[in-house]
């Protein structure tokens, strides 16, 4: 952008009036995005999703701003990730032609309407936070995060309630409310009578669950680490750490503690002198205490789960071995296109014996039901998405080069989201949760991030250049 277009850019900006009702809809869509228990069951194998409802009245209001407003003026950042969504289209419609049965037609369709609506919120999403001030922006990422936060806090009591009395958290709450009456939380097995918890909080999976915490814990701890002295968040985000990592912990997901790994080692390059400082130790000292408490009480509960979750050749890691070689046959069939859209369940049936059984890796269900084309595709998208990480890094490199404080928060919130996809891609390989709603929120809030506050950085460099100039 040329600096003669700064200032017309900025008066559009000042312009657009937006709507408080638009600002509300984005922040509980963002909320609640990973809220899966909260649904209404419609019969039929379908379910009504809290994260449906509020996604698609936010659509529904942004158009009809938009139209009110007789606005047709399209961004960059959303002609791309526009184009990306005609794509993936194009491919999924390509993919049809492979259906052969009618139960893979109503899979297809229903998840044909998910990707829809998931890519009808990120369009929309990056269309209107790209053009509102970083305050927008933060609040909209403050409600992504503590929708995930309460999402734990809720895993935390409902692991506690389970242990303490065996009561069902989801049937007190969700089933009185007369929304759907879940199982309750999950039971790896047994130890000597007692049973083995794994938190699932508001999630459908305690994978789930874990690998959706990699993007907080991720993202949070570098803009933690850069927090200044006495900053008001610096201890509430010191707890809210911790207290994620207790929980992910609780979760026993291997895919989760994959991802964090890698997006830790993302983080240490960075950040490798903050790490030994008394803003790290002290907290994780703290949480240490804690667990050391808890599993000195039960040492040989504790060991044996331990040993049941590490052993290379357990039940679970031959599944994930068997699906994987499952690709070929399904790429031997339909190479480029693969057998269409979220029919992996119906497909495989006669290996896991249900109907609704996923692949247990994203990139197993992209291989399989997208094949060649559909998986190149989303590489593509996804170096996009780095791109747009490395210019917020590059942009945050500039400003410290210039002293500005802006630094002190897009640096670290881009290497944080950097850290978070890395991660989330590590953890995707032995499970899947980047079709999910959350990950495409996440994916809003990196598309429009060098937008929002490249927009900002110019603001206040032109507001020191007046100043700059008016001094005698």
């Amino acid at each position: 952008m040329t600096t003669a277009a700064l200032p017309r850019r900025a008066e559009a900006v000042a312009a657009y009036d937006g709507s408080r009702v638009l600002e509300v809809l984005l922040f509980a869509t963002a909320f609640l995005i990973t809220f899966t228990k909260v649904r209404i069951d419609l019969g039929n194998d379908n379910e009504l999703y809290i994260s449906d409802v509020t996604a698609a009245l936010f659509v529904a209001a942004f158009l009809a701003h938009r139209i009110a407003r007789r606005d047709w003026v399209v961004s960059r950042t959303v002609g791309v990730t526009s184009a990306f969504l005609l794509a993936f289209l194009v491919v999924y419609l390509v993919g049809f032609y492979n259906l052969e049965t009618t139960a893979d037609r109503d899979l297809f369709l229903k998840g044909l309407g998910k990707q829809s609506i998931h890519f009808a919120v990120l369009i929309c999403g990056v269309a209107y936070v790209e053009r509102r001030s970083p305050r927008v922006y933060w609040q909209t990422f403050g409600c992504f995060m503590a929708g995930i936060a309460v999402n734990a806090v809720y895993g935390f009591f409902q692991l506690l309630l389970a242990e303490t009395s065996g009561a069902n958290l989801d049937r007190m709450i969700l089933g009185r409310l007369g929304l759907y009456d879940s199982t309750g939380i999950n039971v790896f097995g047994t130890v000597g009578g007692a049973d083995v918890y794994r938190t699932t909080g508001l999630t459908l999976d305690p994978s789930h669950l874990g690998v959706m915490l990699v993007l907080p814990l991720l993202v949070l701890f570098p803009l933690y680490l850069r927090l200044e002295r006495g900053h008001h968040l610096r201890t509430p985000l010191a707890v809210l750490l911790a207290f994620l990592v207790l929980v992910e912990l609780s979760t026993l997901s291997r895919s989760a503690l994959l991802g964090l790994g890698v997006g830790l080692l993302v983080l240490a390059f960075p950040y490798r002198h903050m790490l030994a400082k008394p803003r790290v130790l002290v907290p994780l000292g703290a949480l240490a205490l804690v667990l050391a408490g808890v599993i000195a009480q039960r040492a040989g509960f504790f060991q044996t789960v331990l040993e049941a979750r590490t052993q290379p050749g357990g039940s679970s890691t031959q599944t994930h071995l068997e699906f994987y070689s499952l690709i070929r046959p399904a790429l031997e069939q339909h190479l480029f296109f693969g057998l269409g859209l979220n029919t992996f369940a119906s497909y495989y049936e006669f290996l896991t014996g249900e109907s609704n059984y996923g692949p247990h890796s994203y990139y197993v269900a992209l291989l399989t039901e997208t094949g060649l084309v559909g998986t190149a595709l989303y590489g593509v998208w996804l170096v996009y998405l780095f791109r747009r990480l490395g210019a917020l890094r590059r942009l945050g490199r500039g400003l410290a080069r210039r002293g500005d404080a802006l630094a002190a928060r897009v640096s670290p919130l881009a290497w944080g989201m950097t850290a978070g996809l890395l991660g989330t891609m590590a953890a995707n390989t032995v499970y899947l949760t980047m079709q999910f709603y959350y990950f495409f929120l996440f994916a809003l809030l990196v598309v429009a991030a060098p937008v929002v506050f490249g927009r900002e950085a110019a603001r206040r460099e032109a507001r020191e250049g007046d100043r700059d100039t008016v001094r005698p």
